[in-house]
């Protein structure tokens, strides 16, 4: 695996290595060892996944405050996204500020999220599936979220929005603090 740093503090992109042969490949995703000796969390106690049916589909910008803060190590295992995070962190060079990734089922990179950013994507393909793994378990009171188009953030989507939940399409606009 290959650690690659982002514009984000704390925020990698990881790319796989693929043992490539007649059958395929096979490739480590994930290695507790390799993110313990680089500093990052490596123990996850929930996995989840997200499937979207539609091109254009946007879920976001979701996050949970302490003491359920999450870090999360989000792939593409089927088609492609525009993964888009915002850092929520007070005391970072980054705060407030917002940063783009492409995730496909083609390389399969993984993005590594940690806790104080919010985190969001729309799919680019039909039948995209994304792989999460995170650090903390989902407690609903204490999940919040930005909305999608908060002209605060003015996030450049490259598509028009097919389906949002309403839950998304609910969030106040970010009040700058």
């Amino acid at each position: 695996m290959n650690l690659n740093k982002t514009g984000f503090s704390g925020v990698f992109l990881i790319e796989i290595e693929k043992l490539k042969d007649d059958r395929g490949f096979f490739a480590r995703t994930f290695d507790s060892n390799f993110f313990e000796d680089n500093g990052l969390i490596s123990k996850f106690v929930q996995s989840s996944i997200s499937y979207n049916i539609q091109k254009g589909t946007l879920r976001g910008m979701h996050y949970q405050i302490d003491p359920y803060a999450e870090t999360k190590l989000i792939s593409c295992i089927n088609g492609k996204i525009f993964d888009v995070l915002i850092d929520l962190r007070p005391d970072s060079k980054t705060f407030k500020k917002w940063q783009s990734f492409e995730l496909d089922s083609k390389h399969y990179p993984s993005l590594y999220v940690p806790e104080g950013i919010a985190h969001g994507f729309q799919t680019l393909e039909d039948n995209s599936v994304l792989s999460y793994q995170i650090s903390n378990i989902y407690k609903p009171d204490f999940s919040r979220g930005i909305r999608w188009n908060d002209p605060f953030f003015n996030i450049d989507w490259p598509l028009e929005v097919s389906k949002i939940s309403k839950k998304d399409l609910s969030y106040i606009d970010f009040n700058g603090e």
